[in-house]
């Protein structure tokens, strides 16, 4: 379990076969490298990893042709690039974003980036496996970072998040073009909620009945959610 708040930056590069190797970059790797050991679970770009071999400034992991096929890591970004680092939280430690698995929900690509006089303003598309779990101001973990859901336009399954320019300089969010891929994971708030509101109910198109693809903001603020 993480909490969305990046530790530190890193490369990535592939080694073949399914094993690639994170190196971090910079002083703040240090965090990521003081006591990291085999077994371990890193976020990298959003997607828990587990650390095989530590290396003097990285380490190597195996990321399986399932992790490759749902996340970023794979497809077309297979060159080695920037990416997002961060150690499983400790039990005590300070959760400042907010709960994230580490199970990337789908892959979305990046829209527009705009700098604002205090933040920058990114739009993301968002696929359906994640856009049920969108809700304005809501949580959302872009490539591993815990955001707030500054707004959501469900008809074109898109969502914008204000990003205060130390997330922008500390993390890959600055790398990202029109068109990057980005991983994406919802709120493991909201998961629970549909699941707990459909436990034991059969799923189904019924107009005269809930679906879980009828989970939206207007819904889940008509039962106090939000």
């Amino acid at each position: 379990m993480f909490t969305g708040l990046i530790q530190a930056l890193g490369t990535m590069k592939p080694l073949g076969g399914d094993s690639w190797q994170i190196t971090c970059v910079g002083q703040s790797g240090e965090v990521i490298m003081q006591d990291l050991a085999y077994g371990d679970s890193v976020a990298v770009d959003g997607v828990c990893l587990t650390v095989e071999k530590v290396l003097k400034d990285g380490f190597i992991a195996t990321a399986s042709p399932e992790t490759l096929r749902r996340t970023s890591l794979g497809g077309e970004q297979t060159q080695q690039r920037y990416v997002n680092l961060e150690a499983s939280l400790r039990v005590g430690s300070k959760v400042g974003g907010h709960f994230v698995m580490g199970h990337v929900d789908g892959i979305g690509r990046l829209l527009v980036a705009e700098q604002t006089a205090s933040s920058w303003e990114m739009t993301f598309s968002a696929s359906e496996a994640i856009a049920r779990y969108i809700v304005p101001k809501g949580s959302i973990a872009v490539n591993g970072i815990s955001l707030t859901v500054a707004a959501y336009e469900p008809e074109f399954s898109q969502f914008t998040v204000a990003v205060i320019p130390l997330t922008y300089a500390e993390t890959n969010l600055r790398y990202l073009t029109p068109g990057s891929l980005v991983n994406l994971e919802g709120d493991i708030l909201g998961k629970y909620v549909e699941k707990f509101m459909y436990s034991g109910k059969p799923q189904t198109t019924d107009p005269d009945n809930n679906s879980i693809n009828d989970i939206t903001p207007a819904f889940l603020a008509e039962h106090g959610y939000i």
